[in-house]
């Protein structure tokens, strides 16, 4: 399992798929999972791999889809009663699940997005610095076919088709596109690209954070520089890397309280022409006895 999951990790990875990565990082006995075991939550709430039984798999998978929306990895930690020595503070949090067997789960919980792909439009030394200094910065550099897809777009042509390279990028979704040029090259550009309010507030002539740049490096790390602020704080992201979570449906076992994902395998009963979802066998039982006539 262990081979199969680390394969799966990085055919996700290729294929620029988000994912959350779970680890026991401890495990109380007597759980039936031990520390070391892992397992990968896709956006859909599926699980591939082992964290736990299916109560504390609930738990995972509920906190793991609000790691992957949000970007920030999390120490969940699994108890089976109301022992809350664990502090919730940023960073970590507290599930209380009264459906454990016993002993407390702490599960690290790793968002793992698409690194920012950085399309570069352009030969010139600029162009050529920048894509040499973008995989250091974790950037993945495309510099043949098409922007689609790309978190960023520099164009770099020196007086080439810089209309027709910003028309593309801006069809592609793009949400910022760079242009190394003058400030009065800019300026003439906009005016004959004619743009909308929203494509304009997406195209940056003479591109780059002002650090009094005169190398093509220099001039590469000023241009970088912006592009990771702009990731940084203010979430630009490119539209196809988004994760668009789909939290499954869900219901509440009636005995312990507990959420319960509904799928094909889910637990369940029917009383009195009413069906029921639970989080164990033990709680079916349970609950049809006290229900039977």
């Amino acid at each position: 399992m262990t081979a199969q999951l680390t394969e799966r990790i990085v055919e996700l990875t290729r294929s620029r798929v988000p994912f959350v990565q779970a680890t026991v990082v401890r495990a109380q006995e007597p759980s039936s999972a031990h520390a070391g075991d892992r397992a990968i939550v896709l956006r859909d709430g599926t699980i591939e791999g082992f964290v736990g039984g299916q109560c504390a798999a609930g738990s995972v998978r509920a906190a793991a889809l609000d790691a992957l929306e949000s970007g920030v990895g999390v120490l969940l930690r699994v108890l089976p009663d109301g022992d809350d020595a664990f502090p919730q503070t940023p960073g970590a949090s507290i599930v209380v699940n009264p459906c454990l067997s016993g002993g407390a789960l702490e599960i690290y919980l790793e968002p793992l997005l698409p690194s920012p792909s950085l399309y570069v439009a352009g030969t010139s030394p600029t162009a050529e610095a920048v894509a040499a200094l973008a995989p250091a910065l974790g950037f993945v550099v495309d510099r043949a076919g098409t922007p689609d897809g790309a978190t960023a777009v520099v164009i770099s042509t020196h007086g080439g088709d810089e209309p027709a390279a910003v028309r593309a990028a801006l069809d592609a979704g793009v949400g910022f596109v760079g242009i190394v040029c003058s400030h009065t090259r800019g300026e003439a550009l906009l005016a004959e690209l004619d743009l909308s309010e929203d494509e304009r507030s997406r195209v940056h002539p003479h591109v780059g954070v002002d650090i009094g740049a005169r190398t093509a490096p220099e001039i590469a790390l000023s241009i970088l520089a912006e592009i990771v602020r702009r990731i940084r704080l203010e979430g630009l992201v490119a539209t196809s890397d988004r994760p668009a979570v789909t939290r499954p449906l869900q219901a509440v076992d009636p005995v312990c309280g507990m959420a319960v994902t509904i799928g094909p395998d889910s637990i369940r009963a029917v009383v009195d022409g009413t069906e029921h979802w639970f989080c164990n066998p033990g709680c079916r039982d349970s609950f049809v006895a006290d229900h039977a006539s």
